[in-house]
């Protein structure tokens, strides 16, 4: 009976905190061309512009380079001094639960999972939250662009990439059903270290735990196998929604994202999804177990997706900075490398990425590994990830820099040419709270 009225305390604190802030209105669409002038451009590609220029038409850019290099006519253009300040390409958060859980330890606001451990059908992006309150939270840090994913074991759905700034998921949808997520069970007693992102009931050691283990290869083999002969059909007499979604991983429409914990399992997963002819991999939550096959991942083309940058080492034995090190070592390797944030703290993002500068990489570097890199691990680099012509106006533009949280201040955002809202729950208390207390010491 207590538990009960504590989680209908929780609920009730929950819903109310919530309630008292206010979500920003969602932009309208661009209605007039953009010009901003003065700043330093960086573009995302490794190119610095000082003193530069960029315009954007209808949500597209349409311009970027120097002012004295600039054409363009300044009376078509709305036009925005950002002398003394830094233009990026919005950023991108890859592997996230962002929109499907809202509060962790309360269940009604958690939608990242459903029952079983085959469900390639399971669309993350129909359970997206436009309305959750942490995506304003880390677009004020400069986070733009998204990509959802189910959580789950062997195959627990479709993962999609939005943009953040939408009143629903179908207006949020950016790059919908762009890959599949792969869940590689662990073989009893492989190290996993001291982190783990794979559910508990792969991880138990013993002998019930390897006979699961095969089970569960069985049961991916058996899916994979009848993907590939539905695949083979051009148009089937019934429709299968599981095997449905997995048509697009052998002709390369999507991606499939593996999570592996340990290096015998990369190998595995890698190989196994090489015999069924799935044509794009890559490897999620990539750490030190990665490294360790880092020739494997090269050989093979494998693009990489670092996690926990900020953490402990993955190892009692490992190099303490390792974490630091390692988006900077994967680059080094030539092995395309982009970095996510995996903890609910996701307004990180920047941070963690402008951790590696003091590691190995530079400034540009970094940059690329949360815009242009990214892009390119998700098949948005077409749309996003870089500041050039033909591209989405996907800009923010802070007076620091964006990477460095005693400077990071984002002062405008533009998603596909709309100027978007940088308030949050966070400025509006911030708000409540210093009017409170000017009234109380004015008194």
């Amino acid at each position: 009976m207590k538990t009960r009225i504590l989680l209908l305390i929780i609920i009730f604190a929950a819903t109310f905190t919530i309630g008292t802030a206010q979500s920003p209105v969602v932009a309208p669409a661009q209605k007039k061309p953009v010009m901003l002038t003065g700043g330093t451009i960086h573009t995302g590609t490794g190119e610095v512009i000082e003193n530069g220029v960029i315009a954007f038409t209808a949500g597209k850019i349409t311009f970027v380079g120097k002012a004295s290099e600039s054409t363009l006519n300044k009376r078509d253009y709305e036009v925005i001094d950002v002398t003394g300040k830094h233009v990026y390409p919005g950023l991108i958060l890859p592997n996230t639960t962002l929109g499907l859980i809202e509060i962790s330890g309360v269940d009604v606001t958690v939608d990242s999972r459903e029952l079983g451990d085959l469900n390639p059908n399971v669309r993350a992006i129909v359970a997206y939250n436009t309305d959750s309150h942490v995506i304003p939270v880390i677009r004020s840090n400069g986070t733009l662009i998204a990509q959802v994913v189910p959580q789950g074991t062997l195959l627990p759905g479709t993962a999609s990439v939005v943009q953040l700034d939408a009143w629903n998921w179908k207006d949020a949808a950016y790059r919908p059903d762009n890959g599949l997520i792969l869940g590689w069970p662990v073989r009893a007693g492989a190290r996993a270290g001291r982190q783990s992102n794979l559910p508990v009931e792969t991880q138990i050691a013993g002998g019930p735990a390897q006979s699961s283990y095969e089970r569960n290869i069985e049961q991916l083999e058996k899916i994979f196998t009848d993907a590939v002969a539905y695949a083979a059909i051009e148009k089937p007499e019934k429709t299968n929604l599981r095997l449905e979604a997995m048509r697009g991983l052998f002709d390369g429409s999507k991606t499939l994202f593996i999570n592996a914990q340990d290096a015998k399992g990369i190998i595995a997963a890698v190989s196994f999804a090489k015999r069924y002819g799935v044509k794009k991999i890559v490897l999620t939550n990539a750490n030190e177990s990665a490294w360790e096959v880092k020739d494997f991942l090269k050989e093979n083309n494998i693009p990489v997706i670092v996690a926990n940058s900020l953490s402990l080492p993955l190892y009692e034995h490992s190099d303490v900075r390792m974490p630091f090190k390692l988006a900077a070592l994967f680059m080094k390797e030539g092995i395309l490398t982009g970095l996510t944030y995996s903890s609910m703290a996701y307004g990180n993002l920047p941070f963690a990425s402008g951790q590696t500068v003091a590691y190995g990489l530079t400034k540009e570097e970094a940059l690329q590994l949360v815009t242009l890199n990214n892009a390119k691990i998700l098949g948005i680099d077409d749309l996003t990830g870089s500041l050039e012509p033909g591209k989405d106006a996907n800009i923010v533009v802070s007076t620091g820099d964006i990477l460095d949280m005693k400077t990071n201040n984002i002062e405008l955002a533009f998603i596909t040419g709309r100027n978007i809202s940088l308030d949050n729950k966070h400025k509006q208390l911030t708000r409540r709270f210093q009017a409170k207390y000017d009234n109380m010491n004015s008194k």
